[in-house]
């Protein structure tokens, strides 16, 4: 399986991020690793991807969903806004421990690609990329 451009973790727990960095390096999945700490960096990260010369949209964005000050369904809300192009660059798995029937019901008509549960382990991140980079 190819590298993917860049992979996007989004997430305001610090030990979360850098286990997910680690699993990510271990296997070798990409060489470009993005973290956001809430919805509105991620957003900027984007953002930025998409002013430069030749955009490189992360291909993949590992979302939480609670997160202070923008959290994840909020970010998904925005990220349907933005250019069809934009978007079809990048695959959104919300990565979560909520079982919050209300955020499970918000999703659904959200455009993210999936859904796991945390914590993130070889076999869902294998599962992930084989559905969605194969």
């Amino acid at each position: 399986m190819p590298k993917l451009s860049s992979v996007l973790l989004v997430d305001d727990d610090p030990t979360n991020n850098f286990l997910n960095e680690r699993l990510l390096k271990r296997l070798a999945v990409t060489d470009q690793i993005l973290v956001a700490e809430n919805g509105q960096e991620a957003l900027a990260v984007i953002q930025e991807a998409s002013t430069a010369a030749r955009p490189a949209y992360p291909a993949l964005i590992l979302l939480d969903i609670q997160m202070p000050i923008m959290n994840g369904i909020e970010f998904l809300q925005a990220y349907q806004e933005l250019p069809p192009d934009q978007r079809r660059a990048t695959t959104v798995v919300v990565l979560t421990t909520s079982m919050d029937p209300r955020d499970l019901t918000r999703l659904e008509t959200l455009p993210a690609a999936g859904r796991i549960t945390k914590p993130l382990t070889l076999e869902k991140l294998d599962a992930v990329l084989q559905q969605h980079f194969q």
